[in-house]
């Protein structure tokens, strides 16, 4: 594994589009998913599934796109910001994902445990906490070498197991009668396409740390867009359905207590735990690696096990109630920030960074930070937050754009005409 921030050597790209797929699919395949879903719950199932499939159609676009420039370039995310926002800049929005990498990974241990717990109690639930946590942070730091392996066998199972989840709710409740059933309080189409959203826009700051060990630009793109999209939109329906029918804010503890009363507590326990390090250790690796970006020395499995106690140590006191607030969250600092690197690399630098700009910045950024980046990044997060307490016509997209076009047209006609006058 790579301890510098330097390109993947050609012969260690060797990902395929089915590894992408399998991959991502391990990604989708969560109990978080599941619980986003059951969110969705005042849309009611005709609307909420409208949403899940657009919701997840529109938000992976981004996402795939931004796997094409690790892909392309062979580097990881935090490395591929520092042409847009200079290699200080892509510091601080390395701290930023390392945080909010800390969070989902506390956010997926959290509902992991509480699941366990609810089919297989042990002497308190942090204990499920500290033995996910474990497993998952050995998965992060195999390498990999060993990831498409695990994540083949892993995933393979987990989806037959899922099959079997859907078909224990589905043939329970009925479609009909799921459909019949009129919320209480609707919520707007929008917001509810905000929150599904913003599940892939929080793979963002993590994908190019996957995708430059793509063999093609495209078989990443596919893999990863394929992936993600049918099975987070399946997990998501899956909430929505458990959610509505039982009227129960842990949709992903109630489908898999109905497996347990049918007598599958073995596929249960193994959902859990499964969906669980399919999903985490892409938080903890990651996190890892961004960590790299701010100080290369610490080594990735040092990174990974310090990551990996600090998930388990908020799991132990995360609070269920803050989840929505949390995606919301996510989605608000992340949209507009690779708003402005998609921006950066597709159009302003024609969708290739020559040279070492990837690695050694670009020269010209005033202490190595671009001003102008980050001026476009605070434009898109406060329309963001603008737009989702005046409105209900959606933030994610509108940040995002927002934020590509002003870094645009603050980079040809500001940046220019500083640097043309020499300040």
């Amino acid at each position: 594994m790579n301890e510098k921030i330097e390109p993947v050597l050609q012969e260690k790209r060797t990902f395929s589009g089915a590894d992408f797929f399998i991959l991502w699919s391990g990604a989708a395949v969560s109990l978080a998913e599941i619980w986003a879903g059951g969110l969705l719950v005042p849309m009611g199932f005709a609307a909420g599934l409208a949403a899940i499939l657009i919701g997840h159609a529109v938000g992976n676009i981004p996402l795939a796109l931004g796997g094409i420039i690790g892909s392309r370039t062979g580097l990881p995310t935090m490395a591929i910001v520092r042409p847009s926002f200079g290699i200080r800049g892509s510091q601080i929005a390395a701290f930023l994902n390392i945080i909010q990498l800390v969070g989902w990974t506390g956010v997926m241990l959290w509902i992991a445990a509480q699941a366990a717990q609810a089919v297989f109690p042990l002497p308190g639930f942090r204990w499920w906490v500290v033995i996910a946590g474990i497993i998952t942070v050995a998965w992060a730091m195999v390498g990999s070498r060993y990831w498409k392996w695990l994540q083949r066998i892993a995933v393979t199972g987990l989806i037959v197991l899922c099959v079997l989840m859907t078909y224990v709710v589905f043939s329970k409740y009925g479609l009909k009668s799921l459909a019949a059933i009129q919320p209480k309080s609707p919520m707007p189409f929008m917001v509810g396409l905000d929150i599904v959203i913003a599940m892939p826009i929080s793979w963002l700051p993590l994908v190019c740390d996957y995708s430059r060990f793509a063999r093609s630009a495209g078989s990443a793109f596919w893999g990863t867009w394929t992936g993600y999209f049918l099975i987070g939109s399946w997990m998501y329906a899956l909430g929505l359905g458990a959610a509505l029918a039982t009227s129960s804010v842990t949709p992903e503890s109630m489908a898999l207590d109905l497996m347990v009363k049918m007598g599958l507590l073995f596929p249960a326990i193994i959902i859990i735990l499964l969906s669980t390090f399919t999903t985490t250790f892409l938080d903890i690796y990651s996190a890892a690696v961004s960590a790299l970006n701010i100080r290369p020395k610490l080594g990735e499995r040092f990174s990974s096990i310090v990551c990996g106690v600090l998930g388990i140590a908020v799991a132990m006191i995360f609070p269920a109630t803050s989840y929505e607030g949390f995606l919301l969250l996510v989605g608000s600092v992340f949209c507009p920030l690779f708003g402005v690197v998609l921006a950066d690399f597709f159009i302003l630098r024609g969708g290739n960074y020559s040279g070492g700009s990837a690695i050694e910045g670009i020269t010209g950024f005033r202490r190595g930070i671009n001003t102008w980046a980050f001026a476009a990044w605070l434009i898109g997060l406060i329309l963001y937050h603008v737009l989702q307490k005046t409105t209900s016509a959606g933030s994610s997209i509108p940040s995002l754009l927002a934020a590509g076009i002003c870094y645009l047209l603050f980079m040809k006609y500001l940046h220019v005409k500083r640097a043309q006058e020499g300040k």
